[in-house]
């Protein structure tokens, strides 16, 4: 398939070949046939990917903070590497999408193949969407009327927001795409209606549609007009489309209005709101959210859970639905808000046009008529295939979102490994860290990756509760297994992963599971180790994660999906404490803050007390209420009258040592290099893992148990 994709650190925008993405349970395959460039929301990507540094941290004040902030715990290189690996993660452009159903994920209804439908999915040839983000398209529109259906239920939103009735004033200001489609929503929802705008072009439009208008480039004033157009008592509501930094608008829309007039922004305005207009006339001002209800709800967008008709009226399917209904009717007329027309293999030249003409308003782009099976390509060669020796491991990666391909990929690489085939789900993360970390193969066909003879160990990159099962599947193929923590969610998933080591080992076979708790391979993690050696007494560790608050409802909080903070992170600490103990660990206390249900399921302000079998105990202190400017870890160690003190992977202090004092770093290094070079190296050299697994399993069990002690806590 092909992708448009906008580099935000570079500002390239480009069309990449990459692998078809497979089908998935809750989802629909879509080959498109028209989509249509956003032209407010798209320049304003592509015009922020061209901007240089300083005018990226200009329009980003509070990114700056966060960055500030990074570099006073982590260090100036490491924020700087991980600043420009985010702005170099390849971002999909559009989601105004018309195409074919080519499959029908599992579990859903109402949809079959074939049927013609919209989408929001992005500028390429084959899409993969959720069914609640996706709608069947009438028989009487047009694909390219039907393209314009995703912006139009952005302002469908806003004006359900406003709530208009029949005979009111309204105003919208700024008459792009969105803008013109809310003009003739409110006309036909029978409201008087004034357009406000720079543009005489749009204006014009505006005015075929039943608007007055107000030329701003001309100099006329906008709060007159609209007291005029309200005939003296304030307009009755204003939406606001445009894209603008100015405060203009919204001060604008407060002084025309009438006492107790309803503001809905729907665009992107500045919002330095002057208190005394809002305060004398009571205005209320609501910010719209994109399509409607549902929008940004993983329970409805990725689950499919729809809400009931009763309850929710018009949710973002619904509001899809809406327009197509209006397009049917012709109460929506988008014919003349076609500009340009570009071939999708002709699509960078439409992006030429979005930057470089600002009087430019739809762009469509049409897709060739191909056939099924040249759109379902799962491989992609992106370099030719080298024989390898016995000795090599020669890897294939499942999964290449930020930590893989900003970390793991390039350790792995750097380590030597042979980079055989990178398998995602979606296909473009594959391709594009695939050719730049010089991978054989870029693929979505991950089932056929684990098979492959050519490959004898696999990397998995993919989100918790996927784990087990390609850790699982990937021993059956007698393959040797680095798994980025955890390496199970739950003790059932432990128990398949055991059992499928278990079988390998007694087939006989050198089975190698490892999972990336690399800081105990940190470098000062090594000198605290090596320095305890010397010492038998039992110890005593203080372990301090200021992890940093992230919202109950992120993926990685959810115990289906992530397992929650304590198993997908705190193990980390886990095995970090169990290494430097250097013996088994024998009990487990655990105590969460607080009793209500919104704490009881994110887990992450806890205390965790480890003993072990030589006597020596520590708590690992995981908060995640503290500030971001003070150090994320830290973690102290007392024994026999001396004491370590590791602040973030960057500063090790000693007191009472004899000949040491500090090891200080000039760069964090929590061992993430170290850790896949040593796991590379057992299997060049043909040694066991550099953990055991008895030890994996032993903190995997220890992880899930502290999770169940703090979920059922009263």
């Amino acid at each position: 398939m092909k992708q448009i994709l906008q580099n935000m650190g570079s500002g390239e925008t480009s069309l990449v070949t990459a692998p078809s993405p497979q089908a998935k349970s809750g989802n629909l395959l879509i080959h498109t046939t028209t989509s249509l460039i956003s032209a407010g929301t798209e320049r304003m990507l592509v015009e922020f990917g061209q901007a240089n540094f300083l005018q990226k941290a200009r329009k980003q004040p509070d990114k700056v903070k966060m960055v500030l902030d990074k570099v006073k715990t982590d260090g100036l290189v490491t924020t700087i590497d991980a600043v420009k690996s985010k702005l170099d993660q390849p971002l999909p452009l559009g989601y105004c999408n018309v195409g074919l159903v080519a499959e029908v994920g599992a579990g859903i209804s109402g949809f079959k193949q074939g049927d013609r439908v919209i989408s929001n999915g992005p500028h390429a040839d084959v899409v993969r969407v959720p069914k609640n983000l996706c709608a069947k398209i009438p028989d009487n529109v047009t694909n390219e009327e039907a393209s314009f259906t995703v912006l139009g239920s952005i302002g469908l939103q806003g004006l359900r927001l406003a709530e208009p009735t029949l005979g009111e004033c309204f105003v919208v200001t700024g008459v792009g795409l969105i803008g013109l489609m809310t003009v003739q929503l409110l006309i036909a929802n029978g409201c008087r209606v004034l357009a406000i705008d720079y543009d005489q072009s749009k204006l014009d439009l505006a005015k075929q549609f039943g608007a007055n208008i107000c030329n701003l480039g001309k100099g006329e004033d906008p709060i007159s007009a609209g007291m005029a157009f309200s005939r003296g008592n304030g307009v009755d509501g204003v939406i606001i489309t445009a894209s603008t930094s100015s405060n203009d608008p919204v001060a604008q829309a407060a002084k025309m209005s009438r006492k107790r007039g309803r503001i809905v922004l729907v665009g992107v305005v500045g919002l330095a709101l002057s208190r005394a207009d809002f305060y004398e006339k009571e205005l209320s001002f609501q910010v719209s959210c994109s399509y409607g209800p549902g929008r940004y709800e993983s329970s409805y967008e990725d689950k499919g859970n729809d809400y009931p008709i009763g309850f929710v009226r018009w949710s973002e399917q619904r509001n899809f639905e809406a327009i197509l209904d209006m397009l049917a009717s012709g109460k929506l007329d988008v014919k003349a808000l076609i500009s340009h027309r570009y071939s999708f293999d002709d699509a960078l030249e439409g992006y030429a046009t979005l930057t470089n003409d600002k009087s430019a308003l739809g762009i469509i782009l049409q897709y060739p008529e191909v056939s099924i099976e040249s759109l379902s390509c799962n491989d992609l060669e992106l370099t030719p295939y080298v024989a390898s020796s016995a000795s090599d491991a020669v890897v294939g990666f499942v999964g290449a979102g930020n930590y893989a391909s900003r970390v793991l990929i390039p350790a792995f690489k750097e380590a030597g490994a042979k980079l055989h085939t990178l398998s995602t789900s979606g296909g473009i993360n594959s391709v594009v860290h695939g050719a730049k970390n010089e991978f054989h193969k870029a693929s979505t066909d991950t089932d056929a990756m684990l098979k492959n003879p050519e490959i004898n160990t696999v990397a998995v990159v993919t989100q918790h509760n996927s784990h087990a099962y390609f850790v699982t599947q990937a021993l059956n193929e007698g393959k040797n297994v680095f798994v980025e923590k955890p390496i199970a969610i739950n003790l059932e998933q432990l128990e398949q992963v055991k059992q499928a080591y278990n079988q390998q080992l007694e087939a006989g076979k050198n089975a190698r599971v490892m999972v990336g708790f690399n800081r105990r391979f940190a470098p000062q993690i090594q000198k605290m180790k090596a320095l305890l050696s010397s010492i038998s007494e039992p110890k005593s560790f203080i372990m301090t994660m200021n992890a940093g608050d992230i919202p109950s409802d992120h993926w990685t909080q959810n115990v289906e999906t992530g397992g929650g903070r304590i198993i997908g992170e705190a193990c980390h600490f886990i095995d970090l404490m169990r290494f430097l103990a250097g013996s088994k660990i024998v009990s487990v206390q655990a105590r969460r803050m607080g009793d209500t249900n919104a704490v009881a399921i994110t887990e992450d302000k806890a205390a965790i007390i480890l003993g072990f079998a030589d006597g020596s105990f520590g708590t690992i202190h995981y908060f995640a209420n503290g500030a971001a400017s003070f150090p994320k870890e830290r973690v102290e160690v007392f024994v026999a009258g001396k004491v370590l003190q590791l602040d973030n992977f960057r500063k090790l202090t000693g007191y009472g040592w004899k000949g040491f004092s500090k090891m200080n770093l000039w760069q964090q290094d929590k061992g993430q290099k170290a850790c896949a070079k040593a796991f590379l190296d057992t299997i060049s050299q043909g040694e066991p893992a550099p953990i055991s697994a008895e030890e994996i399993f032993e903190v995997a069990k220890v992880t899930i148990d502290i999770a169940e002690q703090l979920r059922s806590q009263q």
